[in-house]
C-alpha cells in the first residue's frame, strides 16, 4: 500500500515578502534636506521641524537662514505717563547743538517698547516697577515660562541659541517704535559697524494715495526724475510754522530708535561670529536696520559706546543733508505733502561726501522714486553734536 506525504503548501515554502514602508526623507541627503530647512527661514516653524524625528532635530541646527518673527513687546513700565515720556525726549534732545535744543517733541513712544533681549519674561501686557522690557516670541524652542494661558515666551536670543551655522538673519518687531499721527508718513534705514555708519530718513505730512483709474497708466520713472525742478528753495513758511523743527524731532527720534536696536543686538553678534548678514526691521515697514560682514566684525572687535541708562548706542557728530518739497507727485500718483529726505553720516566718515547714491536705494518701490526726486531739488546742510 502506498503512503502519499502531503507537501507543505507553496505558500509555506515561498512566503510571499513583506511590504516595507520606506521613509523617502531617508533616501534624501542632508544637504538638500538643509536646503529645504533654509528655505523656511521661519524660527518657529524649524522649531516644530525638530520634533518630526532625530535626523531633522540634528539638522536644524546647522540651518545658515534664519528668520526670527517677534510676537510682542513685553512692557515692564507700561504705566509710564506722557508726561515722562516728554521729559526724556528733552534730556535726549539737550546734547544737540543750539538749533536742535529748540525742539522737544512728543511724537516718541517711550523707547524701552522695543526692551531688552534679555530680561525677565512677563505676560503680554503686564507691568512692574522696572523699567525694563522684553522681545517676546512664542514657541517649542530654548529656554521658557509657561504662562496661564499655555503659551511659552522666549527672547530671540535665547532662541537663537539652538542653531550654530546662522550666517543671514532676519529679526521682524511687531511695529515700528515711534508713534506718529495718522496719515504722517515716516520711514528710516540706518547701517551701523560698532557705532553709526549712515541713515537715511523719508518722511512727509500727509500721503494722498493715488487715484485707482491713474495707477493702470504707464509712466516712465527715469523720465520724471530727470525732468524734476532742480534747486527750488525751501518756502518761508517752512520755518515760521514749525515745519523745520518737526522735521528734526523726526531726525532724532529715527536716530534714537535706530541706536536703541543696534544696542540690543550685542548679544547675539557676540555669540554668533558666522554672522554675514542682519536685519532688525518692523512688520509696519518704518524702520530697518542692517549690518553686513564687515560691520558685524567691527562691532566685536572694536569698544562699543554705548549708554547703559537710556539702553542705546551713541550716535557721534554728525553730517546731515536735507532735501525738501511742499507738494511731490509720484509716478503712481501718490502725493506727498511736505516730503523730507535725510542723509546722515558720521563727521569723520571716509566716505565720499558727495556720493549720494546710496540715499536713493535706501527704501523701496514707490519711496525709491520719492528720493531719486528729492535729491534733485536743492541740498541743505546741517550739522549735529554727538548723543
Amino acid at each position: 500500500m502506498a503512503v502519499i506525504t502531503r507537501s507543505d503548501p507553496p505558500s509555506r515554502i515561498h512566503p510571499e515578502p513583506q511590504i516595507l514602508e520606506i521613509d523617502h526623507f531617508d533616501r534624501l541627503p542632508d544637504s538638500i534636506l538643509l536646503l529645504v530647512f533654509n528655505k523656511i527661514g521661519d524660527v518657529k516653524s524649524l522649531g516644530r521641524c525638530c520634533v518630526v524625528s532625530r535626523r531633522f532635530h540634528s539638522l536644524v541646527p546647522q540651518v545658515e537662514n534664519i528668520v526670527v518673527r517677534v510676537d510682542c513687546v513685553i512692557s515692564d513700565d507700561d504705566s509710564s505717563s506722557l508726561s515722562s515720556i516728554k521729559s526724556r525726549s528733552a534730556a535726549s534732545a539737550g546734547s544737540f547743538s543750539a538749533m536742535f535744543r529748540l525742539v522737544v517733541g512728543g511724537i516718541v513712544k517711550p523707547l524701552q517698547a522695543l526692551g531688552q533681549f534679555l530680561g525677565t519674561k512677563r505676560p503680554c501686557g503686564s507691568a512692574s516697577s522696572s523699567s525694563s522690557s522684553s522681545l517676546s516670541i512664542s514657541g517649542d524652542e530654548g529656554g521658557e515660562e509657561i504662562e496661564q494661558s499655555g503659551v511659552t515666551h522666549h527672547s530671540p536670543t535665547q532662541v537663537l541659541k539652538n542653531f550654530d551655522e546662522v550666517r543671514y538673519l532676519r529679526i521682524e518687531l511687531p511695529s515700528g517704535e515711534l508713534g506718529i499721527d495718522d496719515g504722517v508718513l515716516l520711514k528710516w534705514r540706518a547701517e551701523f559697524g560698532s557705532t553709526l555708519d549712515s541713515c537715511v530718513i523719508l518722511g512727509a505730512s500727509s500721503v494722498i494715495q493715488p487715484n485707482p483709474m491713474r495707477i493702470s497708466q504707464s509712466f516712465d520713472t527715469t523720465t520724471i526724475v530727470e525732468s524734476s525742478v532742480v534747486g527750488d528753495d525751501i518756502p518761508e513758511s517752512f520755518y515760521t510754522n514749525g515745519g523745520l523743527k518737526l522735521r528734526v524731532v523726526w531726525t532724532i527720534s529715527s536716530l534714537i530708535a535706530a541706536s536703541a536696536r543696534h544696542y540690543l543686538l550685542q548679544p547675539i553678534i557676540a555669540e554668533h561670529k558666522t554672522l554675514n548678514s542682519l536685519v532688525l526691521t518692523d512688520s509696519d515697514g518704518q524702520g530697518v536696520l542692517c549690518m553686513n560682514r564687515d560691520q558685524l566684525e567691527e562691532l566685536r572687535v572694536k569698544p562699543l559706546l554705548a549708554s547703559s541708562a537710556s539702553k542705546r548706542t551713541l550716535v557721534p557728530a554728525l553730517n546731515m543733508r536735507l532735501w525738501y518739497a511742499p507738494t511731490l507727485e509720484l509716478p503712481d500718483g501718490t502725493v506727498l505733502k511736505g516730503a523730507t529726505l535725510v542723509a546722515i553720516r558720521p563727521s569723520e566718515s571716509k566716505k565720499e561726501v558727495s556720493d549720494i547714491s546710496w540715499v536713493s536705494l535706501a527704501f523701496e518701490e514707490p519711496y525709491e522714486t520719492a528720493a531719486k526726486l528729492l535729491v534733485k531739488r536743492r541740498t541743505y546742510c546741517l550739522e549735529m553734536n554727538s548723543f
